[in-house]
């Protein structure tokens, strides 16, 4: 939903969310350009209704930019422009929560710069960062790429790098994030860092349980039980 102030990043597990993804000529929020966009809605767990449109991006596509996404020129061609296609996602997503793996530092900076430019307006809703959650939730891991994370959980990543199939795998990883019992035990709980504000989590330890910051290692701070 646009308006004149952005939304704010959530922390947490949701039930109701639209998860969204973007595939785009680079990596620059400054100069490039969107050309697909995708989105799932999701109501009490479970996929409701799907959006999906490639963008012409009024410029050509770099030959990097299509290895990776498999997105060409003559793909694109007939396409909306992206005023058009921004306007229709936020028609889909309304005033729902957003979701998406890296959207804090990408997908939203595209969203946001472009709605500002279309119509001086930004997107209001909320979001909630898989990767975030995931670091926090899975400290243990090294790798934390959508198709890592999907690997972790078993969940297939046929067609990962286009918009749609990322969407439809990251709302699967994003409930198997949401049901992992302690993350949910500290979410419940609300118990924050006292030093940096993050999560406390439920951990072992020679002695017992105890209270982890789940910012760790960049933060160690710890309670007893």
């Amino acid at each position: 939903m646009l308006g004149n102030t952005k939304g704010k990043r959530l922390d947490k597990y949701v039930e109701n969310y639209v998860i969204f993804d973007l595939e785009t000529t680079g990596i620059s929020c400054i100069t490039d350009k969107v050309i697909e966009i995708s989105a799932v809605k999701v109501l009490k767990g479970r996929i409701a209704d799907k959006f999906s449109t490639l963008v012409n991006p009024e410029m050509k596509i770099p030959f990097r930019a299509s290895q990776v996404n498999h997105i060409t020129d003559d793909m694109v061609k007939d396409a909306p422009v992206f005023e058009r296609a921004l306007a229709d996602f936020d028609a889909f997503a309304g005033d729902m929560v957003l979701a998406g793996h890296n959207i804090h530092t990408f997908d939203m900076k595209f969203i946001q710069r472009d709605a500002k430019a279309y119509w001086g307006k930004v997107f209001t809703n909320d979001y909630i960062d898989t990767l975030v959650l995931a670091r926090r939730r899975l400290p243990q891991l090294s790798n934390y790429k959508l198709t890592d994370l999907a690997g972790y959980y078993r969940i297939p990543a046929a067609g990962a790098h286009r918009a749609l199939a990322d969407c439809m795998m990251n709302q699967q990883v994003f409930e198997r994030l949401g049901k992992e019992s302690d993350f949910l035990s500290a979410e419940i709980k609300g118990k924050k860092c006292p030093r940096c504000g993050q999560l406390m989590k439920k951990r072992k330890g020679r002695f017992g349980e105890f209270w982890g910051c789940s910012g760790y290692p960049n933060c160690r701070y710890t309670e007893n039980l």
